[in-house]
């Protein structure tokens, strides 16, 4: 592949600086957390304020671990709202290059392709960034970083490294630099892709430093980690492939919806929040005109107690609510004990385009049809009236969390 410039633009502590924004207050001088406080002292802190850093506070923390020192500002999470301000910065990206030249990593990060721009703008990577950087700062008030190289893992582990103590917080690392700038990089896990467990096993195998990685036997590597063994091996060596205008489609997609409870469920309540999982997920598969084929629950108990995870094949595939319940709680009885649950996950594997859907011999044809005309009416409803428009009667229940869940983005208040 041809030498390229990729930059990777990330937005400075995003959440807390939006929120410090829209109270009008100074992220750099302002004790700000984003996290709900009402929902107990073991919730996870979303962000600090750049203020906060600079004192040692880590952005992810739970609040009782947060230290008494200061007076805290607590923002409630407002999914909408980062959504919103992540999309304006997107819009300025979009002032410097084509659509097809970026790539939203995340909310609050977005690789961008700058091979073809540099000389139509008249500029060095740095120059371009730094333009960038300061329209997003002038556009959104939000402050950026970046990261530039000659690839996807490089421009990464330039912002992720080397960024932070960068006075205009632009970092930059070629296939050059990689014996100086990547090779001595340690501990492992600060590198993008190794996480807590690879470097685990990389250093109960005398793997220490990216230059361990980057001078073993590729075959040995492989051996020990398949696949990812010759990713780690190409990183280590600053070799990234990635195009960022192939866009990757998986060959078979899932779906998956997760919940932490509260508070601690006994295994007769817990129904009532799998049944609304289930109606949630087949409605969004439903609109995606997606059916499935194999379905899965996984429930974790409270305590370290343990759990369990089971999954089962279909009949055919379906988008039907009731079937699947069905099948899922098949599973759930048979595998459920009585401690206490705290954490539930419904998937769907196997999904197909949606088509004429192969009616059940024991069930009434005419039920079945008028259950799915039924289900295809309930969800256009949540599309024009919102997803609490239409619920069972057992959301009434003490145990119901399906209205609250309802009023969030990925888990926090929209």
């Amino acid at each position: 592949m041809a030498k390229r410039t990729i930059a990777v633009i990330d937005l400075k502590a995003f959440y807390s600086y939006v929120e410090c924004l829209d109270r009008g207050l100074d992220p750099w001088k302002t004790p700000l957390v984003v996290a709900d406080k009402e929902r107990g002292t073991n919730t996870i802190v979303l962000s600090v304020s750049p203020y906060l850093k600079k004192q040692g506070i880590p952005s992810r923390c739970r609040i009782k671990e947060l230290p008494r020192k200061f007076k805290y500002i607590y923002a409630v999470p407002r999914m909408e709202r980062y959504l919103e301000k992540s999309a304006d910065v997107i819009g300025v990206l979009y002032h410097f290059v084509a659509e097809e030249d970026v790539h939203v990593y995340s909310i609050d990060e977005a690789f961008i392709d700058l091979t073809s721009y540099l000389s139509y703008y008249n500029k060095t990577p740095l120059q371009m960034v730094s333009t960038i950087i300061n329209q997003i700062k002038e556009e959104t008030g939000l402050q950026a970083t970046a990261g530039i190289g000659d690839n996807f893992f490089l421009a990464k582990v330039a912002l992720d490294i080397y960024a932070k103590g960068a006075k205009n917080g632009i970092a930059k690392l070629y296939s050059n630099e990689i014996k100086e700038k990547l090779w001595p990089i340690t501990p492992l896990h600060k590198v993008w892709s190794i996480g807590s467990r690879t470097e685990a096993k990389l250093n109960a195998l005398n793997i220490f430093t990216v230059k361990d990685i980057a001078t073993s036997n590729l075959d040995y590597l492989k051996s020990k980690f398949g696949v990812m063994g010759e990713q780690l091996y190409r990183h280590a060596n600053g070799i990234d492939d990635a195009d960022i205008h192939e866009k990757y489609e998986p060959k078979e997609r899932s779906l998956t919806l997760g919940q932490v409870l509260f508070r601690d469920y006994q295994k007769d309540e817990a129904i009532t929040i799998i049944r609304e999982m289930i109606d949630t997920l087949t409605s969004r598969m439903r609109n995606e005109e997606k059916m499935c084929n194999m379905v899965s629950i996984y429930v974790g108990y409270s305590k370290n107690l343990g759990g369990f995870a089971r999954r089962a094949t279909l009949l055919s595939a379906t988008d039907d609510s009731k079937t699947i319940f069905e099948a899922i709680i098949e599973i759930y009885h048979r595998y459920v004990n009585d401690s206490p649950i705290r954490n539930i996950g419904i998937y769907y594997g196997g999904l197909v385009p949606a088509s004429h859907q192969q009616l059940s011999l024991f069930e009434d044809e005419g039920k079945q049809n008028n259950r799915h005309n039924l289900q295809k009416a309930v969800d256009k409803l949540h599309k024009k009236y919102g997803n609490n428009s239409v619920l069972r009667a057992s959301s009434l229940l003490e145990e119901s969390t399906i209205k609250e869940r309802n009023e969030y983005i990925g888990g926090h208040k929209k």
